[in-house]
């Protein structure tokens, strides 16, 4: 089931690529800080969101992406960064090449057994491996009902500020033997928020990969829900409004 929602995602990259939303700046940036180096690897690249941000830092970014559809929607939003078909399990980068490697929303597909000592491989010493989470601010009442009207398909396991912090709790490089090779995990939050209208939620939400793999009656009937719980709220049923989020970051420094 993982593998089918993780492969889920390039059957909507035109979408995904339009309704996702950016990484708030000041989490991108306290992601790489403590990179001894400009070169970083956007991995699980998608569309390129955190790409663009990274870029914007000045930093010096390779992107890999398993998916041909979602890859060639970043290189064509991003047609100067240079791109590689490949996937965390499999890097392709020589090892001690890279100062940072980060995973925007993406960290929680890899199979971190092999991931792990890919990652390790690649980092030079004292490099950096961060994943960014674009997360709900569950604290505001109107998302809390919003997370109940959407049900797990549309609002996941990490979807939310609270569930994020539970969910990676335990996350960061399970595996005992290369997480020996990494100092502490930090966690921070960044405030973060989006221009949204009650529609273009609902597109977005439409791209999680729940929702993509559910038959398509079921995904109208919550779809449905979901839009009549938007329309009967006074701060989203007026047009526009701006998206309560946070961007959730976990790092940690190879020693």
């Amino acid at each position: 089931m993982e593998d089918r929602l993780g492969s889920s995602f390039g059957t909507a990259a035109a979408a995904y690529a339009e309704h996702r939303p950016d990484y708030a700046r000041a989490a991108v940036r306290w992601a790489v800080a403590l990179a001894p180096g400009p070169r970083v690897l956007d991995l699980g690249a998608g569309t390129g969101k955190l790409t663009a941000a990274l870029v914007a830092l000045g930093a010096d970014v390779v992107a890999v992406e398993p998916d041909p559809a979602m890859l060639a929607e970043l290189r064509r939003a991003l047609p100067a960064v240079r791109t590689l078909r490949g996937s965390a399990e499999a890097i392709p980068l020589p090892d001690a090449s890279i100062d940072a490697v980060v995973a925007g929303n993406a960290l929680h597909w890899f199979d971190l057994a092999v991931a792990g000592p890919e990652m390790a491989r690649v980092l030079s010493p004292r490099g950096v491996l961060a994943g960014l989470w674009n997360v709900l601010d569950d604290r505001v009442a109107w998302i809390a009902g919003l997370e109940q009207v959407s049900g797990g398909e549309a609002i996941g396991p990490r979807d939310t500020a609270s569930r994020w912090r539970a969910a990676t709790a335990g996350l960061h490089l399970p595996n005992a033997d290369v997480a020996a090779r990494f100092g502490s995990p930090e966690q921070a939050e960044f405030p973060h928020g989006q221009r949204r209208t009650a529609d273009s939620l609902l597109a977005t939400l439409a791209t999680r990969a729940g929702m993509l793999v559910m038959p398509a009656p079921d995904r109208e009937t919550r779809l449905g829900a979901i839009r009549a719980f938007l329309a009967s709220r006074p701060e989203t049923g007026r047009g526009e409004f701006t998206l309560p989020m946070l961007t959730g970051v976990l790092r940690a420094r190879r020693l």
